[in-house]
């Protein structure tokens, strides 16, 4: 049985929270479906007090701010983006496409087709994200997508530059400075200097992530993509200044953003806690993991690893850390996370900045049922079929007549009965004249 001794807030007030969430998006995206660049404007002055001639960088503007960037900034981005690229490659690699010959004449087939246009989300308002161009324009780029466009908010009014180099280095095709709930909609419903995409991919803050669900069906998304999570499993061989420090490094993406510790070991859990608090006043970025760690932060004790990895798995969280003496048991033992990291060689960030793996990962449950950004995201799996055997179009032909009017579907069942006739002269007692 776990010993919980750190609770979260309770879930009555996150509801709340939610439904005042839902609602604000919902107001948004109406408002830009009928005013179209007039309200993007209007919302990007209010949200981030950024209000350009033009939202959308040009080929000179986009030159000359990569050129302001710092040159380690842009070999180490240059880096990061070859192993995202390596990793998506492997990835499409593992898709192939074929054609089978099921009966004489009979081919089925299936194959990859890269979406048109694609939408990157990478957030901003704070911190300069450059990560995420990474994940999502790259991986649309490696997929075949032949139009991505970027869109990333001012940070204090400023151009984020670092950001735009990535975006631009990754191969977005168009970039706008541009964020929020109103850039998601922008991107989705077109406006008169945006043609709209088909799919949206790319992490965000609660607001990005109900604007991505409420506009699911009128384009796809990746998936739902809110407040990062981390989970921290250890045992007593872990180091609790080590399980800390990851803690604490995904709370600071936001006052929402839930950083949770099960152990095995009642000592570790309580020697976490204390690092944490021994760490958190000294965080630039307190003010962020602060709230974050007070309001959704908790620590499982359990009596077994048996128990751990249950309760691992019932959280089915976005990042999982695996901080254990056979971290790779993990790989057998749980079924429900977005991303394991296996051991303390390597950690969250590792997997959020420069690893290669994607960091769009599924949050709040959906690890239930998805994983991540990747490749496949980007491509629709279709399938096709030809008959050109005789033999085999009068077979098909028949049964499917026959198939179809166990179902009363008279009209398929035709259809099935004009290949059979076409094929070996059936006769088709519904067509007499």
């Amino acid at each position: 049985m776990a010993t919980i001794l750190k609770h979260a807030v309770p879930g009555a007030e996150v509801t709340a929270s939610l439904d005042q969430v839902r609602e604000t998006v919902a107001g948004v995206i109406a408002d830009v479906r009928e005013r179209g660049d007039a309200a993007v404007r209007a919302y990007s002055e209010k949200f981030d007090r950024w209000s350009p001639e033009a939202f959308r960088l040009s080929a000179g503007e986009i030159e000359k701010i990569v050129a302001s960037v710092p040159r380690q900034v842009i070999d180490d981005i240059r880096f990061v983006q070859d192993q995202v690229r390596s990793f998506a490659r492997h990835q499409l690699d593992s898709m192939g496409e074929f054609e089978v010959e099921t009966l004489p004449g009979v081919r089925l087939g299936q194959k990859h087709i890269p979406v048109r246009a694609a939408g990157a989300y990478i957030p901003g308002g704070r911190y300069p994200l450059t990560a995420s161009a990474h994940m999502t324009i790259v991986t649309a780029k490696v997929a075949g997508v032949p139009r991505v466009v970027a869109c990333t908010p001012p940070i204090h009014g400023e151009i984020p530059a670092a950001t735009v180099a990535a975006a631009h280095l990754a191969g977005a095709d168009e970039i706008w400075l541009l964020g929020g709930v109103q850039a998601v909609a922008a991107m989705a419903v077109g406006t008169d200097t945006m043609e709209p995409v088909n799919l949206i991919a790319g992490p965000g803050n609660a607001y990005v992530a109900e604007a991505k669900r409420q506009l699911f069906g009128e384009i796809g998304i990746d998936l739902f993509a809110g407040p990062t999570e981390i989970l921290v499993l250890a045992d007593s061989a872990a180091d609790p200044f080590v399980c800390a420090v990851d803690l604490l490094s995904q709370a600071e993406h936001g006052p929402d953003s839930p950083a949770v510790l099960i152990t095995t070991s009642r000592e570790i859990a309580e020697k976490t806690l204390a690092e944490v608090e021994r760490l958190l006043p000294g965080m630039p970025t307190r003010d962020f993991a602060g709230p974050a760690w007070r309001d959704h932060g908790q620590v499982h004790v359990v009596d077994s690893l048996d128990e751990l990895y249950a309760l691992a798995d019932a959280f089915a969280f976005e990042h999982v850390e695996v901080l254990t003496a056979e971290p790779r048991e993990a790989l057998r033992r749980m079924t429900q996370y977005g991303a394991l990291f296996l051991g303390e060689g390597t950690c969250v960030s590792f997997g959020d900045k420069v690893i290669g793996t994607n960091h769009v990962l599924p949050t709040r449950g959906a690890a239930r049922y998805t994983g991540g950004l990747w490749v496949g995201k980007y491509l629709k799996t279709v399938t096709y079929q030809e008959v050109t055997d005789t033999g085999s179009g009068a077979l098909l032909g028949r049964l499917c007549g026959r198939a179809s009017r166990v179902e009363l579907f008279e009209g398929h069942a035709r259809s099935g009965d004009v290949r059979a006739a076409k094929a070996a002269g059936d006769e088709l007692p519904w067509n007499k004249a």
